[in-house]
């Protein structure tokens, strides 16, 4: 794991994200994403993967267990639950399909895909289908 990550530590530290702000740089996203979630493990391990020499631009962030934190980004827990938020180089948060679209522009295999998921046909239909899916996870496994 990355030394840019909370994951690799005991969950629920509130000594981890009393202050998040150390992790941005000039050119770094900070990922709020659900480190209980296999696939979303999966799917960072996959980003990094693909990012190579980008990767150390993006500070992975488990939200799992820190909600005051989120509060203190202005993001709501259940939302971060449920919808992927990036927070960019100058503060701004980002959520749903506009933080996949960010983080896919910054890796030049995934710019395609970017500009795809964009486009405003193909839009409301991810967006949906992706609720769906977030939703039915977080059903199975009891957490909503």
């Amino acid at each position: 794991m990355s030394d840019h990550d909370n994951a690799g530590t005991s969950r629920g530290d509130p000594t981890l994200t009393a202050d998040i702000s150390h992790h941005a740089s000039s050119e770094q996203l900070t990922v709020f994403y659900d480190g209980a979630c296999p696939r979303c493990r999966e799917d960072r391990r996959r980003y990094t993967r693909l990012a190579a020499g980008n990767a150390q631009q993006v500070c992975w962030f488990d939200i799992t267990g820190q909600e005051s934190a989120l509060k203190q980004r202005g993001i709501d827990p259940q939302r971060a639950l449920t919808e992927l938020h990036v927070e960019d180089e100058h503060g701004q948060i980002h959520a749903e399909l506009d933080a996949y679209r960010l983080l896919m522009e910054r890796v030049t295999l995934l710019r395609p895909l970017a500009w795809l998921i964009g486009l405003p046909l193909i839009r409301p239909l991810l967006s949906r289908g992706y609720h769906y899916l977030v939703m039915r996870r977080l059903k199975r496994s009891g957490r909503l």
